[in-house]
């Protein structure tokens, strides 16, 4: 049957259809692993100890690392590391910790309260965006073009947001409206897409169904890729950057990334990509 890997997510998509469809070509067999169905804490973690590899796929931005942490406890090798998850999960962690290697971020303030809010607003120049600490997909990502709405906007934050999504980052809004996705399997850059946002909204994130163009490997790119690999592992990764005029910064990086669109624009065969590396890890 060959090497057993182990799909953990809440849904297939298109992404995990293709990666089942091409284990056979490296000698693995592939299957779905419900992410709402592992009950992990037990030691032996029978949900997963007949796999070779975990590859955690959760969109949840609070499933991910805690399935991730306990299958390691249990000896299961995941990928993403739980470290790495965890770090990929949390916007503020994440941008600590490369701003910390020199590895260039958007300027922004951690706002957890009113007043951080409001400081924020005058210490940074509008138009501003507001994201969530913990989230993904583009959702909650607001853009506050004027200040006389910006304390209406934290309204909803403040009273409809439990403590855990309470948690934002503001920071410019950066460019043109465009952005690269970049897909990383191992620390490899097997594929770089821009994509823009699409009709009236604003948000250019991959999963808002944006505009894609495929983009060459800029040696810049790839430097940023390797600092980013270097922090968080090797793993599979969808490293998203802006450009600035004094170069790219390092907006977030999704540990769980989709890869349709980018697949779709620049015709690299990302499914096999990851398949090969799986077959590298447990060989």
């Amino acid at each position: 049957m060959g090497n057993k890997i182990a799909i953990v997510a809440d849904r297939i998509g298109w992404e995990e259809r293709r990666l089942i469809d091409v284990g056979p070509d490296f000698g693995l067999h592939v299957d779905w692993v419900n992410d709402e169905s592992l009950c992990l804490g037990d030691p032996a973690a029978p949900a997963l100890r007949d796999y070779d590899v975990a590859l955690v796929r959760s969109r949840s931005y609070t499933r991910g690392g805690l399935i991730a942490t306990q299958a390691e406890a249990a000896g299961v090798r995941t990928l993403n590391t739980a470290k790495a998850i965890h770090t990929c999960e949390n916007k503020a962690t994440l941008r600590a910790m490369l701003g910390a290697k020199d590895i260039p971020v958007p300027e922004f303030r951690l706002v957890l309260s009113r007043k951080d809010f409001e400081q924020a607003l005058d210490e940074l120049p509008l138009p501003l965006v507001l994201k969530p600490v913990f989230g993904g997909m583009g959702k909650r990502v607001t853009l506050l073009r004027h200040a006389d709405v910006a304390q209406s906007v934290y309204d909803y934050v403040e009273d409809l947001g439990h403590a855990f999504e309470q948690a934002c980052l503001l920071e410019p809004y950066i460019g043109d409206g465009t952005s690269v996705r970049c897909l990383v399997v191992g620390r490899e850059l097997v594929a770089a897409a821009e994509f823009s946002s699409g009709g009236v909204d604003w948000r250019n994130n991959v999963a808002l169904g944006n505009n894609y163009r495929a983009v060459e490997h800029d040696p810049d790119v790839l430097k940023l890729i390797d600092g980013v690999t270097a922090e968080l592992g090797a793993g599979i990764y969808g490293v998203d950057l802006f450009r600035t005029a004094d170069g790219y910064v390092v907006n977030e990086v999704n540990h769980a990334p989709g890869f349709r669109g980018v697949a779709s624009t620049t015709g690299a065969d990302i499914p096999s990509a990851v398949g090969r590396y799986l077959k590298e890890l447990v060989q």
